[in-house]
């Protein structure tokens, strides 16, 4: 713990997230800590979305460090589309099955600590994003483990990034899904 916790006892302020959570990833929490400071110091622009909820760990963490942001939560809350998995075969990428019966949205929003920032757009990525051409965002999470919405995710976020903004692209290296 020493080697990855005692650089950010340095930071001159107290932490935002707790560092003994289970079941975390030390470093995507880290970093997350560590963008939100720098985008809400420097007062960069935009709202924050996660794509790819499930249960809505990330999300609610997400959340807790942009109270003030409408935070948008695009999942299918079923998992993987049949659609995003028939491109991943066509391309001969091995996918897990992967269905998701514990992730309720209902369930996800109950455990935001800003409930009233949150927009759900459950459904078909990149179909629940119909509307919000012309929202602006500062930080995205693209959680979705395969290619082609990764691939949908960055083709309609990276144009409404604000300078100085984030994504987060989750499961790059994830040896359990290549096609990210």
């Amino acid at each position: 713990e020493i080697g990855l916790v005692w650089p950010l006892r340095n930071l001159n302020r107290e932490r935002n997230f707790s560092l003994h959570e289970p079941n975390w990833d030390y470093l995507r929490i880290s970093n997350l800590e560590l963008i939100a400071n720098e985008i809400n110091e420097n007062k960069i622009l935009g709202n924050v979305a996660e794509v790819g909820v499930f249960k809505g760990d990330f999300a609610s963490k997400i959340n807790q460090a942009f109270p003030d942001r409408k935070l948008f939560l695009f999942d299918t809350f079923k998992g993987f589309d049949e659609r995003d998995v028939s491109i991943e075969s066509e391309k001969n990428i091995e996918t897990p099955d992967k269905t998701f019966p514990s992730a309720v949205s209902g369930k996800v929003l109950a455990r935001m600590q800003h409930p009233e920032c949150v927009v759900l757009r459950e459904g078909f990525f990149p179909e629940t994003a119909i509307g919000l051409e012309k929202e602006t965002f500062a930080f995205v999470s693209l959680d979705v483990d395969l290619y082609q919405p990764t691939l949908e995710g960055l083709k309609f976020f990276y144009p409404r990034l604000s300078r100085g903004g984030y994504i987060f692209v989750h499961d790059f290296h994830s040896r359990y899904f290549p096609g990210c």
